[in-house]
Parts: C-alpha cells; sequence; structure tokens
C-alpha cells in the first residue's frame, strides 16, 4: 500500500509571529520556518505502517515555493521514501492546493492519503475535506487512531460527546489529531540519508490546475493586548466585579 502524505511548511510553532509594520501580511523574513506540526504527526503515522509492514512506500508530498524542498527533506528524515514538490510562486489557498493534490494523487495512485488536521498558520482545517470531495474518497477527520485491516480502514476519532469509530474503504483520505502519535525527532544518520533520497520537482502549471487566489485578504493586525488582572479584597467584591464589570453573573 502506497500512503501519500501532504506538509506544509510554517512558521515554527516556538516563534513568535508578528505581522508587517504595513499590516499586509505576516513577517517572514529572518523567521525559523518548519513543518506544520499536524503534518509530521502524519508522517509519523504513515512511516509507523510502513515499519509495521501495512504500507511500502510513503510520499511526501508539498505544494509552495523552491524553499518547500527543505520541508520535504525534513520529512524524508523522519522516514518517508520519497518527495514530491508542487512548485509555484502564487500564494496558495485551501481550494487550490486541493486541486493540486487531486493531480498528484492521480499521477501517484496511493491507497491512503493522511493529512494534518490544518495547518497552524491559516487554521483553515479545508484541504483534506477538499481533496477527498474532489476525488469522491471517503474520508474521517480528526484522527486519534487509524487501524487498517485488509481493504478497510478503521478511524477512532474525538467528538463533543467523546470518541467515534469510523469504517470506510479504501482508497481514502485521513486527518490527523494531536493525540493520533508522538512524532519522532529525526536522528543525524538519517538527515544525512535524506539528502540522497529523491524529490522531483513539479510546476504547478505542468499539472493543468487553477490555482489563481480567490480570496482576498485585507488588512493583517496584532490581536489586542490583554488588560492586567486586579484582585479582589473578599468573595463579595469578586461577586460584585463579576456581576457590574464582567456581567457574566
Amino acid at each position: 500500500m502506497k500512503i501519500l502524505v501532504p506538509v506544509k511548511r510554517v512558521v515554527d510553532y516556538n516563534v513568535k509571529v508578528r505581522v508587517k509594520s504595513d499590516g499586509s501580511g505576516v513577517e517572514l523574513a529572518g523567521v525559523k520556518m518548519a513543518i506544520n506540526p499536524f503534518d509530521e504527526i502524519s508522517i509519523e503515522e504513515a512511516v509507523r505502517m510502513k515499519e509495521a509492514g501495512i504500507a511500502t512506500e510513503v510520499v511526501a508530498v508539498s505544494c509552495g515555493t523552491a524553499a518547500a524542498q527543505e520541508t520535504l527533506r525534513a520529512a524524508l528524515a523522519m522516514g518517508a521514501d520519497r518527495g514530491i514538490l508542487v512548485e509555484t510562486d502564487i500564494e496558495l489557498q485551501p481550494l487550490a492546493v486541493g486541486k493540486l493534490l487531486k493531480a498528484v494523487v492521480e499521477r501517484e495512485s496511493p491507497q491512503l492519503v493522511i493529512c494534518g488536521k490544518q495547518a497552524i498558520d491559516d487554521d483553515a482545517n479545508q484541504t483534506g475535506q477538499i481533496l477527498a470531495a474532489l476525488m469522491g474518497w471517503g474520508q474521517a477527520t480528526f484522527a486519534s487512531k487509524v487501524v487498517v485491516d485488509g481493504a478497510v480502514i478503521r478511524v477512532t476519532r474525538e467528538i463533543d460527546g467523546g470518541l467515534e469509530t469510523l469504517e470506510l474503504p479504501l482508497p481514502a483520505v485521513v486527518t490527523a489529531d494531536l493525540r493520533l502519535n508522538e512524532p519522532r525527532y529525526a536522528t543525524l544518520p538519517n538527515i544525512m540519508k535524506a539528502k540522497k533520497k529523491p524529490l522531483d520537482v513539479l510546476p504547478a502549471a505542468s499539472l493543468g490546475v487553477d490555482i489563481s487566489p480567490r480570496l482576498r485578504q485585507g488588512r493583517h493586525s496584532e490581536p489586542p493586548a490583554r488588560k492586567a488582572g486586579i484582585k479582589v479584597a473578599d468573595v463579595a467584591d469578586l461577586i460584585q466585579k463579576l456581576r457590574n464589570d464582567a456581567k457574566v453573573i
């Protein structure tokens, strides 16, 4: 079974994001970039399936600029077998990414696509669902456990009322949630080996997909600063503050 894992290059989650002075976007110059954390979980799950003998090949794919090759190399160091970069300088939105991934899926013919549930930069939580809809495949989102049993896959997902288990036929799209696994650290030998693993670069234009932006972003701004907390003298004072200032009782 071949597994395709989309990965996205995002600002490292340890970095404090800053808005450009003109409000046109997020400052990326000189900022540390990394794999989207939920995509790391997807890579880890796919690699574990290969180690268990369930999968035969894990292919990482990214859509974006040439700098995304670094992200793909990180995925290869975690255990993916090869990488594919769909290269474009156009700002990609979820629908465009879904269309590009559909074209890659049709070329690669994987039996399973595992995505991160969302990217931490835009928090859109759309790409996996869009891909499943475009392919006409079943989908299971927010997976906390994945079990492949022959031609079907069972996915346990967290819902408001507890846990829900879905069973769907392959091929399918699964989006990974935080509790699915804990990604491994890439060792130095694997980082060195990743430099020799195949990484194909496909111009986005060669896939015949319309990826022009459909949404226009307006102005970006920092969230308002939180007000400092206050101390209350006693319970009566607390109740008065909650009733009159916070208006919660």
